[in-house]
């Protein structure tokens, strides 16, 4: 039966520049699918779009949609204006947890495909912001004949609503050489932990773990995450001289003193006339700005491990706040050390769940009873690493600071005794 396309005139015009449109992919679905169900459903997907665009006016409401034995991981869709556009009056996105680093292989992606096909709208965006894989489009019925399939294979959904969100890491050392840790190991050790925390909203508000092999946090874990881990060294940078006087044989000397030199933030490196490089490691900040200029010639140290801070959030009740640094620096080779890891989380999220506001980010909790009471409140002893310029810090209070000083001197030495 030939279908009644609705008139989009204003849609149509989203499809005009240099840059592809969704409204594109939407009318290939459309036009084009072999399910004349797919090809109805969008279709009114399309008017209502349309329709939204010359009123001005969002007409999705949210209700309660949830497969069997799940709070969460489902976000509801139901059409106002149903009457009009009935073939996409409940259009649910479902939420589904992508693999550690987001290793798929294309015979995954198919299998995926297939299924919401049979069961969905055909709409896909791999990923949103949450870090999931997101399902965009089928009926309150469909959610858990789609789930049930896809759960057969071995996926799950992930979070939504007031609890341990999907976790998301980098590709880490399986493509890039600046990796400091095992970021896929390190990601699978929370999410396999905290699997019933995300399927089942008990928590004040939404709380992240983010995984980035580097301090150049691909996955922007120390703004938009409550528990961010990232990997970095402690030991010398490690410098090839050789290489170093090949980049400047071939850039010049003036291109590395503008472009690397002068762009260290604490002024921690200097060209040496006979074209090499000076590195004053004590002062280097491991922004990567200089590894990421000069690959071939700089690179991470040996001893690795990795940074943890929280806190990390978008604006909500307050605006927005970057990572507290808790841990400057942890191992993280041995089962004990991921074990460790993981129990910090369960503290930190067990101390935030009885202290939290509701729809109150770890962040905003911490900013509004303060960093001692919660470093007081997890058992973590502050030390003088956790801040990069104390005097700027409205954290840090001079009163008491020699006997503190004495403390953590005493507390440094019983921890090279044991």
């Amino acid at each position: 039966m030939a279908l009644d396309k609705h008139q989009t005139p204003m849609l149509d015009q989203l499809e005009d520049g240099p840059w592809p449109s969704f409204i594109s992919g939407i009318k290939r679905l459309r036009d084009e699918h072999g399910d004349e169900r797919i090809n109805a459903l969008t279709n009114d997907l399309l008017g209502q779009l349309e329709h939204s665009y010359e009123t001005r006016k969002g007409y999705w409401k949210g209700g309660t949609v949830s497969v069997y034995g799940y709070g969460g991981g489902i976000i509801p869709r139901f059409s106002e204006v149903g009457k009009a556009f009935p073939k996409s009056k409940e259009f649910h996105t479902l939420r589904v947890q992508p693999p550690a680093g987001n290793h798929y292989s294309t015979a995954m992606l198919r299998q995926l495909a297939d299924s919401w096909e049979k069961h969905g709208s055909g709409l896909v965006t791999f990923h949103g912001q949450t870090g999931n894989i997101m399902f965009i489009g089928a009926d309150t019925n469909a959610t858990q004949h789609f789930f049930d399939e896809i759960n057969d294979y071995g996926w799950d959904l992930g979070g939504a609503g007031p609890c341990v969100r999907t976790a998301m890491s980098c590709v880490g050392a399986a493509r890039c050489e600046m990796s400091c840790t095992n970021e896929l190991k390190a990601h699978r050790a929370l999410v396999n932990n905290f699997v019933d925390d995300v399927h089942r909203p008990a928590l004040p508000y939404k709380f992240k773990f983010k995984v980035s092999g580097c301090a150049n946090d691909c996955q922007n874990a120390i703004e938009r995450s409550d528990f961010a881990v990232l990997g970095t060294w402690r030991d010398d940078m490690k410098v090839d001289q050789n290489e170093v006087k090949a980049y400047v044989q071939a850039k010049g000397r003036q291109y590395i003193v503008d472009n690397v030199i002068t762009r260290c933030p604490t002024q921690a490196l200097s060209l040496n006339d006979d074209d090499t490089l000076e590195v004053n490691n004590r002062d280097c900040v491991r922004c990567m700005h200089c590894l990421n200029v000069m690959p071939k010639a700089l690179h991470p140290g040996d001893d690795k491990g990795v940074t943890i801070l929280i806190g990390g959030k978008r604006t909500l009740k307050i605006g927005d706040l970057m990572g507290t640094v808790i841990v400057p620096f942890r191992k993280l080779e041995t089962e004990e050390d991921y074990e460790e890891m993981v129990e910090m989380g369960e503290n930190i999220i067990d101390f935030w769940a009885e202290n939290g506001l509701e729809h109150e980010r770890c962040g905003e909790m911490i900013e509004r009873i303060g960093l001692a009471n919660f470093l007081d409140g997890i058992g973590i002893e502050p030390e003088p690493n956790m801040l990069s310029h104390p005097r700027q810090s409205s954290y840090v209070r001079m009163d008491g600071w020699d006997e503190a000083a004495e403390q953590w001197f005493e507390r440094q030495a019983e921890k090279a005794a044991g």
